[in-house]
């Protein structure tokens, strides 16, 4: 950061052209600065970019964010004061989080709604102290910091980075591994209530056809069951729904997606996507603000995880039948003229519309905002990074309902002795719920599930 930091001093000793630093911003590119606005520029820089609406970023995405921003800045390719990033680093150390609306950016830079971290960089803005929201400079005081004087390029380097949408994906790739581990747990477990066949888990099948993903996921089931009933028997029917028998093919897909995912973050986490970009010598425009990969793995997530809700959906539909599971039909206890399990099929349904609506690929759907044609562009990364959240946390309320519904499939159909690898899922299922004796609301035992599993997957 001191090396490049020079190489932005000699520019502005020599009255060197850099966009941003002795020129306007976008449009403005064609004007010239003075000497006397350099500094007070950079200030304004945050303040006239401070514009984003809608409810706060949650915490985590927050902190997460400016993580991101401060090892951005510490490649050394924004040029700006090491103070920058370690006023980050020290806010994040002291607790103080800053409040930053989350609608104003359209993956062309995060640009709008980081300024508001940097607002309180500065002491301005609001920001998050102890669970109470104070005015910017008086949570700066609160932990022993003075706000910081901004030189000249500091305010664009706070501001122009994707650093809030990294962190909306990087949470949701550690979230989205740990959801597809609990939705495998919980396909396990519905595979032994099914008693389904598992021919379709054969090491063989998978080299067949080596679809990506599909070979690893065969194999995590493989664990799970092994040591059970089923693994042994080898089920009941020649040939099971597809619900069933097409679990390693989707979750493949999905564990692919996230691999690509991860695979799109890492540059963004560890790479310099400033413009301008200084280098060694130099200062040059550059397009590594524009984030088409990260905001196309996004969106490849999302359609992963909709198509693995839909078969789970899809498995619990069938666990309710006693047509085809020669069990009580909708799993009502026996003996019972109750309902039984049934209406949560149109819970499972609802779940998965939401999580298909939100699915819908938003880089399809990116705003172009030209600016005087050079802002021309945009790749939507935000808005498909930030809703990953959303379906994710539906994902697992299907999961823990996918769950609810094959423990007690397996323990009436009798004698069956489950998997070595279940030993994280089931637990949460059977000492969560209490068994369906008669008819009652379930609604509470499929968040206790679901709150359960965030914990332990």
């Amino acid at each position: 950061m001191t090396a490049s930091r020079a190489v932005v001093d000699r520019y502005l000793a020599e009255g060197l052209p850099a966009y941003g630093l002795t020129t306007g911003l976008g449009a403005r590119v064609v004007e010239r600065l003075s000497e006397d606005a350099l500094s007070e520029f950079s200030r304004h820089t945050v303040l006239g970019r401070a514009h984003s609406v809608g409810p706060p970023l949650p915490t985590d995405v927050v902190r997460a964010a400016m993580l991101v921003r401060a090892n951005g800045l510490a490649r050394g390719g924004a040029g700006a004061k090491p103070e920058v990033a370690e006023m980050l680093l020290a806010l994040l150390e002291r607790g103080v989080q800053p409040v930053v609306p989350s609608i104003g950016s359209i993956g062309a830079g995060d640009i709008c709604v980081l300024a508001h971290i940097g607002l309180v960089l500065i002491g301005e803005g609001e920001a998050e102290l102890g669970g109470e929201v104070v005015p910017g400079e008086r949570a700066l005081a609160a932990v022993g910091l003075e706000p910081l004087v901004l030189a000249p390029k500091d305010g664009l380097a706070i501001i122009s980075s994707n650093a809030v949408s990294v962190a909306w994906a990087s949470l949701a790739l550690v979230d989205g591994r740990a959801t597809l581990g609990a939705v495998q747990a919980s396909a396990a477990l519905s595979l032994e209530g099914f008693r389904a066949s598992l021919s379709q888990l054969d090491a063989r099948v998978a080299r067949a056809r080596p679809a990506p993903g599909q070979a690893a996921c065969a194999a995590a089931l493989r664990d799970l069951l092994a040591g059970g009933s089923l693994a042994a028997s080898g089920g009941r029917r020649l040939q099971d729904p597809l619900s069933f028998r097409c679990v390693s093919q989707v979750h493949g897909s999905l564990l692919t997606a996230l691999d690509l995912l991860a695979a799109a973050l890492e540059p963004e986490l560890n790479g310099s996507g400033d413009n301008p970009l200084v280098l060694a010598d130099e200062i040059v425009s550059t397009g590594n603000f524009f984030v088409p990969a990260l905001a196309l793995a996004a969106d490849a997530v999302a359609l992963g995880l909709a198509q693995v809700a839909t078969l789970a959906a899809a498995r619990v539909a069938r666990l309710l039948s006693a047509a085809l599971t020669d069990l009580p039909q909708n799993l009502a206890p026996p003996g019972s003229t109750g309902t039984g399990m049934g209406p949560l099929l149109k819970v499972a349904g609802a779940l998965v519309g939401e999580i298909v609506h939100a699915a819908a690929p938003a880089t399809l759907a990116s705003l172009a905002h030209p600016d005087e044609a050079v802002e021309d562009a945009a790749t939507g990364a935000p808005l498909a990074t930030s809703r990953l959240a959303g379906m994710l946390e539906r994902a697992r309320l299907l999961v823990a309902r996918g769950l609810g519904l094959a423990a007690p499939a397996g323990a009436m159909a009798g004698g069956a002795t489950r998997g070595a690898g279940q030993g994280t899922l089931h637990p949460a299922g059977r000492e969560l719920v209490e068994p369906l004796r008669s008819d009652r609301p379930l609604g509470g035992d499929v968040e206790r599930v679901a709150a359960e599993l965030e914990r332990v997957v």
